[in-house]
């Protein structure tokens, strides 16, 4: 069972921002084009395009469009006439947003990983670590002990920041570099005595600084207020900012879609098996037969999620 799938029922129940099904469209046979499923940061208009092109069924969208309440859905708003046109398409929307941070090899231990190995031969950690959660789920559920908010690790030997730098820019394809905060007077080779790693995918402040002082000597985020950077950096701390949605949207690709597509092919097959086993020995209906007999389904990821900042080369 896919981590994210089955945490997202049963963690982080006090957090205001997990709203699971943020659109459930009505069903509709002459409609269903493909059993599909698009996976996306931010439900922009470009990626509601894309699932109406594509005809997909659902699109699962780690951050919550609908972060607010709302008095009323009109088309003069471009997400809420996002939302409209994709109800009117038959397309539904889920949000597991915190519950994909928190979950065990969910996006905060993700991000560590992405600091920690190397894509290149040998592949592997470039150190051997123990981690654990930064803020541990107080009552997690069965097989989810090691839930929690934020990723703690701890170095059995001193780590050079140049290392994890490297290797950000190498998984992450950021060659042009990545925003750096240090402390005074230092530059990247000279912190060579790291120890402690933490990351926090998304914002990151209110999970990587505790009582005004660093969590870790290194905090990875995607980005960071800049009184929050500039205690860390004061208590000799290093902050990497990656871009808020940058620091969460490999996650989708090399971990979330395969996972998922597992957790899909089990629960449809049970579903067409259950289904069939209803319509054996009558007429039935025509149509659910026709749904029930495709035994596939995709789970893509968007082409055009992105992150709203980008980085302008200088003129030469």
């Amino acid at each position: 069972m896919f981590p994210f799938y089955q945490s997202s029922r049963e963690l982080d129940e006090e957090a205001i921002d997990l709203l699971i099904v943020l659109l459930e469209a009505p069903f509709s046979f002459t409609r269903q084009k493909k059993n599909s499923v698009l996976l996306t940061v931010d439900l922009t208009r470009a990626v509601a395009d894309e699932a109406i092109e594509r005809g997909d069924s659902v699109i699962i969208a780690y951050h919550p469009i609908i972060f607010r309440g709302l008095k009323s859905l009109t088309l003069s708003d471009p997400q809420q006439a996002s939302l409209l046109r994709l109800a009117h398409h038959g397309i539904s929307v889920y949000s597991p947003h915190t519950a994909v941070d928190a979950v065990p090899g969910g996006m905060a231990d993700w991000l560590l990983d992405v600091v920690m190995e190397t894509k290149t031969p040998p592949r592997g950690p470039i150190f051997s670590q123990a981690r654990s959660a930064i803020y541990p789920e107080q009552t997690p559920p069965p097989g989810f002990e090691k839930a929690g908010k934020g990723r703690i690790a701890s170095t059995d030997r001193p780590v050079c920041l140049s290392s994890l730098v490297d290797n950000l820019m190498l998984n992450l394809n950021r060659p042009y570099g990545i925003p750096i905060a240090l402390p005074q007077g230092k530059k990247v080779p000279d912190m060579s005595n790291i120890r402690t790693i933490a990351t926090c995918p998304g914002s990151g402040s209110s999970i990587l600084i505790k009582n005004g002082k660093p969590v870790a000597d290194v905090l990875v985020t995607g980005e960071m207020s800049h009184h929050d950077a500039l205690a860390a950096i004061e208590h000799g701390a290093a902050v990497i900012s990656l871009f808020h949605s940058d620091s969460e949207r490999g996650y989708l690709r090399e971990v979330m879609r395969g996972y998922l597509a597992e957790a899909l092919r089990d629960e449809w097959d049970a579903l067409r098996a259950q289904e069939a086993a209803t319509l054996e020995g009558g007429d039935g209906d025509g149509d659910m037969k026709d749904w029930l007999s495709d035994p596939n389904f995709t789970v893509s990821v968007s082409e055009r999620d992105r992150d709203p900042y980008e980085v302008w080369p200088a003129a030469l």
